[in-house]
């Protein structure tokens, strides 16, 4: 049985022709997105004097998210397992906050690990998301128990 898989592109975001991944794919129902990071607007900041914080990343972050999940003909509730890699312990409460501001008014959040990791490949990187999201549900809207 041969699965069809789909390589989402967004029109926001670029990827390298050199890449030896792909920001996204599309398995079923499945959006399988590969972990973003701020870059290149955390690089124009931190030129430009003025550093994104966690919380100001973070957001960069989910947006690409959602602007992926949106390629692959979604929305912002599909999104329901976030894996995020701070560089700092210390900024767990600005992600979550941001996570909060983000995903505002759904029902149910998506699920989240927040780990410290020692590095992102960009030094002035804070904050890196792998999301995953699926098409057939909506967590704006779900159902609790």
């Amino acid at each position: 049985m041969n699965t069809v898989v789909q390589r989402i592109k967004a029109p926001t975001l670029t990827e390298l022709a050199t890449a030896s991944w792909s920001n996204a794919l599309l398995i079923g129902n499945d959006v399988v997105m590969s972990g973003m990071t701020g870059h290149p607007a955390t690089r124009q900041a931190a030129e430009a004097g003025a550093p994104l914080d966690a919380y100001a990343q973070t957001l960069v972050v989910l947006n690409k998210a959602r602007a992926l999940v949106e390629a692959a003909g979604g929305h912002i509730g599909n999104i329901y397992r976030l894996t995020v890699y701070v560089t700092r312990i210390a900024d767990k409460d600005e992600v979550g906050r941001a996570r909060r501001d983000f995903f505002e008014g759904f029902a149910i959040y998506p699920t989240s690990t927040l780990v410290e990791v020692s590095a992102l490949v960009f030094p002035e990187l804070v904050v890196e998301i792998e999301a995953s999201a699926r098409l057939d549900l909506d967590l704006r809207t779900a159902q609790t128990r």
